[in-house]
């Protein structure tokens, strides 16, 4: 194996679990860092998360843990203590997110690694922040999306609020704790000092949020439930068609005279009622019958091509089976295998492509404490500046229940 991605060299402590922070390492690990994941003995709860699975094993775990060596490590014991103190004093990068201050008493809260390591980047992610009173708060994406107000403008405007159907803002503290570290990193080249890095769910879904937070904060506007309908534009929207709806956008005034164009109706574009976007968005309610009437002379198919060979933004609305097939179809090969042949486990590709380092898919997901022997042998020994290989096996499952961390 040759690592030749743009973090090759960076070597990163990974104490998080479930989702915000694995997705992070697994991020920096596709890049090139070697991410060692330090999970207790009762593994990542995300192990246990099933259905759904594969081969026994759960694929929410799957989802964010490739390219990862595991090692177990029970904190309370003194031996496993030091072991992870040896860790931290070695990597790069820490990233945990215990509640604020909960690795304190174990020697690995910022003070106490930055003091042996001044160089290194410590990433904190919590729920509502690391102050007096957000600090004892569970982190669960459920409860930032309804105290943030993502869950009052999900749904139908006569309906109950709606959660998203992914952890949305996991997946953006995510990102917000990558592009943090990294900063930190590129800072770190010009000072020589690391620094704590922290973000929280509640901070990442107030900027997630874009123009309903600022609609609030710059308008004193308080946004609400719209079902599929956007508060700024039309047609931007799911329409029905002969068969089924289709996404329909216009975003300015030249793909909407294309739009209606295409639709057989070019008078309407001139119409004043629907000269502007200010205008379409006022008057949708009268703008909409026009749209829907032709559009349901023709299947959503019939229409998403021809109005695609157009220029106008559009979309089948497809199962996640249909948009991996889709990106398929237009050849962003989604899909990776990552494993020895004939044990593959098959990963979405990482989004990100270089013209010079390409992502790497060397190992995939680890079984608990996978690489635990070497990696505690490296640990033990002062000399071994150099981490021990990285192996293919394949993962297997546990043969006992694991309990959370």
């Amino acid at each position: 194996m040759t690592n030749t991605g743009p973090l090759a060299g960076i070597v990163v402590a990974d104490f998080s679990r479930i989702l915000a922070g694995p997705y992070a390492t697994m991020l920096l690990a596709d890049l090139g860092a070697e991410v060692i994941k330090v999970e207790s003995p009762g593994g990542d709860d995300t192990r246990t998360w099933m259905p759904p699975v594969r081969e026994g094993i759960s694929t929410y775990y799957l989802a964010v843990n490739r390219n990862k060596r595991s090692i177990a490590l029970d904190l309370k014991d003194e031996g496993d203590r030091a072991l992870a103190q040896e860790l931290a004093r070695r990597a790069d990068v820490f990233i945990e997110n215990f509640k604020p201050g909960g690795l304190d008493r174990f020697g690995l809260g910022y003070d106490a690694v930055s003091a042996d390591n001044p160089g290194i980047i410590y990433a904190s992610i919590s729920g509502f922040g690391s102050g007096e009173k957000g600090r004892e708060l569970p982190g669960y994406d459920l409860m930032v999306q309804a105290i943030s107000g993502l869950m009052s403008l999900t749904g139908s405007p006569d309906g109950p609020p709606f959660r998203a159907g992914i952890s949305v803002f996991d997946v953006i503290t995510g990102l917000h704790a990558t592009i943090g570290v990294l900063a930190a990193l590129h800072a770190r080249e010009a000072t020589g000092e690391g620094q704590h890095v922290e973000v929280n769910l509640l901070s990442s879904a107030l900027s997630g949020l874009v123009n309903q937070s600022s609609a609030y904060v710059a308008g004193g506007t308080v946004p609400h439930r719209m079902g599929n309908s956007h508060p700024s534009l039309f047609p931007y929207e799911p329409l029905p068609c002969q068969d089924r709806d289709l996404i329909v956008t216009a975003g300015n005034s030249g793909q909407f005279r294309k739009l209606v164009d295409v639709l057989g109706i070019p008078e309407v574009a001139d119409d004043p009622r629907f000269a502007r976007n200010e205008d379409r968005t006022a008057n949708r309610e009268e703008l909409r019958p026009l749209l829907v009437e032709r559009l349901q002379t023709r299947t959503a198919d019939e229409w998403f091509g021809e109005l695609t060979r157009a220029g106008v933004p559009c979309a089948p609305i497809n199962s996640v089976e249909g948009g991996v097939r889709f990106a398929e179809e237009i050849g962003l090969d989604p899909v990776v295998e990552i494993g020895p042949t004939g044990q593959t486990i098959p990963s979405v590709r990482n989004p990100i492509r270089f013209s010079q380092n390409a992502a790497r898919y060397d190992l995939p997901p680890p079984s608990l404490d996978q690489h635990g022997d070497a990696l505690r042998l490296w640990l033990s020994d002062p000399s071994l500046e150099t981490m021990p290989p990285s192996d293919t096996e394949d993962l297997a499952t546990d043969d006992d229940p694991q309990d959370p961390r």
